[in-house]
């Protein structure tokens, strides 16, 4: 039988303060780039077009045959926003591939050697970026980048692996937190960096350095500071450990891995289709440019900051999947409406919401569902199929937005998240080992009581 892990307040204190400042460091580096997508690929295009025979031609010649036959014209505009979606639909397909492999080998070769593996093929993703003086190495960063990111799926087998059922929650909360206050500052530190120009092949070599410097410092930091957590790698004879080893009870499963997994797909391929048609609409209304939309993405990062600060980390995590999922279906509904700048906001403050709770949350309840033996794959497969969803459906939507409008595009969006909401109502359940936590907290009341 297996062996169910105690770890002591310290180590886990230990490992949650490790875990928050390699997330931070990995998830700003992360997202330096965001912003820069627009006039990286248009660097890009200016400076290899004129030849029909460069990978970087060849893909927006197939990215102009699908956009011409659509019957409603397309702004040449919109080619940038193309390959751009094209590009993340990619990263996330090595994501889906990778992530269940890499969650497997964690779980047979340990977390903190499958976390340090996957740093350096991260590292090589950056520095092929500060190298990319031309599209074919800067498309190889980003193939390396998704194989090899692993980053987030481990830290959650991680933070699983030092938090009791009790406050799984709490755990998985600090990884979302992480998430917001890194696509809260990473974008504008990265859209900074490239106002420097130090290497006049590669214009945004310097904030591709910068980001290379975090990535191994980060690593380094991992290599020193990390514990390994799996408990099937923990020594059972060391005096020195911090941990020790009882018998497992047998896991009793209230949601099924294939639910979650379905669940986590249906959302993000809804949620990641308007995310990515943001651009389309905010433009189209409002005439905005970066500014604006680096202005909108840094308020939701700040709400949803500031939600998981406060308040997401105190409750239920099906109960956080069910607001967001509410809250995203209304936001699709407002979207589909919008006429005026206060609209949007209403709507940007609900996609916060939905940004603080809901991925956090089926995150929390796949770990429960988990044993320490499979945690890993688990997870792994998990985020694959969020990866996949999230790989499909800005390319299904951006479709339907300019075959139907944004109208018709949003009301179906909305009504597919109105299904999904379902889904979780019907579908999902308060996981057994919350009952343990209500337990712990009846029993505490009751001495509380009985010392008064």
């Amino acid at each position: 039988m297996a062996a169910a892990q105690v770890v002591t307040p310290a180590r886990r204190k230990q490992v949650l303060r490790v875990l928050f400042i390699s997330l931070l460091l990995d998830l700003i580096s992360f997202t330096f780039i965001l912003p820069l997508f627009p006039k990286l690929l248009e660097f890009y295009r200016n400076l290899e077009t004129q030849s029909s025979g460069t990978v970087l031609s060849r893909i927006l010649y197939g990215l102009n045959a699908y956009k011409n036959s659509f019957a409603k014209p397309i702004n040449d505009r919109y080619d940038i926003v193309l390959l751009g979606g094209a590009m993340g639909s990619l990263f996330s397909f090595c994501q889906a591939i990778a992530s269940p492999i890499i969650g497997t080998l964690s779980d047979r070769y340990g977390r903190r050697r499958a976390l340090l593996c996957s740093m350096v093929g991260n590292i090589a993703s950056v520095a092929l970026w500060c190298a990319a003086t031309d599209f074919r190495t800067f498309l190889a960063s980003r193939v390396v980048g998704g194989l090899s990111e692993g980053n987030v799926q481990l830290a959650l087998a991680i933070a699983t692996d030092i938090s009791s059922e009790q406050d799984r929650g709490k755990t998985m909360a600090m990884v979302g937190a992480c998430f917001s206050i890194a696509f809260t500052f990473g974008p504008a530190l990265g859209a900074a960096l490239s106002q420097i120009n130090t290497v006049a092949a590669n214009p945004f070599a310097t904030a591709a350095g910068v980001s290379l410097a975090l990535i191994v410092t980060e690593t380094i930091y991992l290599y020193y500071a990390l514990p390994e957590t799996h408990q099937a790698m923990q020594p059972t004879t060391n005096g020195n450990t911090t941990t020790e080893h009882v018998p497992a009870e047998k896991r009793q499963r209230t949601n099924s891995h294939t639910l979650l997994n379905l669940t986590h797909f249906t959302f993000i391929l809804f949620f990641s289709g308007m995310e990515f048609s943001f651009p389309f609409m905010t433009y189209d209304l409002f005439s905005y440019g970066s500014n604006e939309s680096g202005k909108l993405l840094g308020y939701i990062g700040l709400v949803a900051s500031l939600l998981q600060g406060g308040v997401t980390r105190r409750m239920h995590p099906l109960r956080n999947v069910q607001m967001g999922v509410i809250s995203c279906a209304a936001a699709f509904f407002i979207l589909s409406q919008l006429t005026t700048q206060y609209g949007l906001y209403a709507a940007a403050t609900l996609l916060a919401v939905t940004n603080s709770t809901v991925v956090t949350g089926l995150n929390s309840l796949s770990s429960f569902e988990a044993g320490a033996e499979e945690r890993g794959e688990k997870l792994g497969h998990h985020r694959s199929f969020g990866q996949v969803g999230r790989a499909l459906g800005p390319l299904i939507f951006c479709t339907l937005y300019w075959w139907a409008g944004r109208d018709v595009a949003y009301i179906i969006g909305g009504t597919g998240m109105v299904g999904v909401v379902a889904l979780v109502y019907g579908g999902l359940k308060v996981p057994a080992g919350s009952q343990i936590e209500k337990a712990a907290k009846a029993t505490e009341m009751h001495g509380e009581k009985k010392v008064a």
